[in-house]
């Protein structure tokens, strides 16, 4: 394979531009449920409901715009960076609506429907970033190596955001009853929402994005779908990353319940298992970098998810107290970390291979499949460990659990997350974008990026003359 550079600039700007999307993003889809049950007094089957009907625009929205996005055609700033530009102001403002109901905390319905659009809205617009920063590292690059090194630049930014925006919600809900005691938790809202769109907005001039695909003709819309469909190496792997989106929903979700019910900690302790998982993943980040150097992405993908699932399965039986805890977090962090670094990896090679299939660079349209199929598991894992803790006794209202409820988050926050990723593990072993066969197809394909380059900037130069 012909070796590849970026910039500095461009892996810190990709970096940037993820960690500006993951920390609003992680705080709403991991603190909104706690917030509304145990904040707002809003009932745990009306917020498992609440997913469940989110679900379906879920399925609609992130498809309808990774085609708009493939589609986009712009001289001046290109396929990808309009979104990023404009929708960065729009997304710090709805996250910041998230937590400022419009209706008494009093009111069940309200606060269901309320809810509801907080969940639309604001899920549209990280639709809209998040598609693109899925897939941009298979428009910035083709080398798996490459690629490898672009992610651990990003993952490290990333990974810092994601542990802020775990460390702050535990730290500033956890412990609280009313919003009249949380006035400190909104406040950094405001501020987390200001700082990200600030970053995004900036990030977005230092991206590269290949231009000349503007060139290209698009697939019509039902062929495009087809084609999608008929990826099998894109099927293989939705399966695993279906199974992982419900593991790590879980976990996000379940800590505030694990912490504050099974572990009895609040506060700064309550954040010690998340801030072990979190230093695993920094540490093991440039040891999967070398491990997919030397074994390829999908043997370090599926010893990944392996790894990840049989750690939760330890965490179930020696979870109960947080010495013994902190051991299953290890184990769980080293797992995860390879995860975020070969997904976006194996998801890059996939749309290497449906350009080999179909001519065409599609990524937003997978990344928006992707979501078609993946984002419906954030809805089932709320609504599956609601579902769980309610039928072992679990009462929002009692600071103390009966050891049933304990048992059910357990099960829940634990047990459940293990089954899904050993499933997807199993599935994984099928994927066949491996060897010296594939290694050849990339290759060739970096020769036909060379050729559309040239043809691209042949067009420019007759445009201006």
């Amino acid at each position: 394979m012909p070796t590849e550079k970026l910039t500095l600039k461009s892996k810190l700007a990709y970096g940037g531009f993820g960690a500006g999307i993951s920390l609003p993003s992680q705080i709403a889809f991991s603190a909104i449920t706690f917030f509304y049950n145990t904040i707002l007094g809003l009932n745990a089957e009306l917020i498992g409901i609440a997913w469940l009907i989110f679900s379906v625009w879920n399925a609609i929205n992130d498809p309808l715009f990774g085609f708009i996005e493939d589609h986009t055609k712009s001289e001046k700033y290109g396929r990808r960076i309009p979104y990023i530009r404009f929708g960065a102001p729009i997304y710090g403002i709805v996250f910041i609506l998230c937590w400022f109901p419009f209706v008494g905390t009093n009111n069940q319905i309200g606060l269901f429907f309320n809810l509801i659009i907080v969940l639309f809205v604001f899920d549209t617009m990280f639709t809209i970033l998040g598609l693109i920063n899925f897939t941009l590292p298979a428009e910035m690059t083709i080398t798996a190596k490459e690629r490898g090194n672009l992610l651990v630049y990003s993952n490290i930014l990333t990974s810092i955001s994601l542990l802020i925006s775990f460390i702050l919600p535990i730290f500033l809900l956890t412990g609280y009853e009313s919003l009249d005691e949380i006035t400190s938790f909104l406040i950094t809202m405001i501020f987390v929402g200001i700082i990200s769109a600030i970053i995004i907005f900036i990030s977005s001039f230092y991206l590269k994005e290949n231009k000349y695909t503007q060139m290209e003709d698009t697939l019509p819309i039902i062929n495009g779908i087809k084609e999608t469909f008929k990826n099998r190496p894109f099927l293989i792997f939705e399966v695993s990353n279906f199974s992982f989106t419900i593991a790590l929903t879980i976990l996000t979700t379940a800590i505030f319940y694990y912490a504050q019910y099974v572990l009895t900690a609040t506060g700064i302790i309550a954040t010690i298992p998340l801030i072990v998982v979190f230093i695993m993943i920094f540490a093991f980040l440039v040891v999967f970098n070398k491990l997919i150097g030397k074994y390829g992405v999908k043997k370090t993908f599926i010893l990944s998810l392996m790894w990840t699932g049989l750690s939760f399965i330890l965490t179930f039986f020696i979870g109960w107290t947080l010495n013994l805890a902190i051991i299953g977090f290890i184990l769980i962090g080293i797992g995860i970390s390879g995860y975020m670094l070969t997904n976006q990896v194996v998801v890059a090679d996939i749309v290497d291979y449906d350009e080999v299939k179909t001519g065409k660079r599609r990524e937003t349209t997978y990344s928006g499949i992707n979501a078609l199929i993946t984002k419906p598991a954030i809805s089932l894992a709320n609504w599956l460990f609601l579902l769980i803790i309610s039928s072992f006794g679990f009462d929002s209202e009692q600071q103390t659990q009966e050891f049933s409820a304990q048992l059910g988050i357990m099960m829940g926050f634990a047990f459940i997350p293990s089954i899904f990723l050993i499933l997807g593990t199993i599935v994984m072993f099928f994927y066949h974008l491996d060897g010296p066969h594939w290694l050849s197809q990339k290759a060739e394909l970096i020769k036909i990026h060379e050729k559309k380059e040239l043809e691209y900037l042949k067009y420019l130069k007759s445009k201006r003359t």
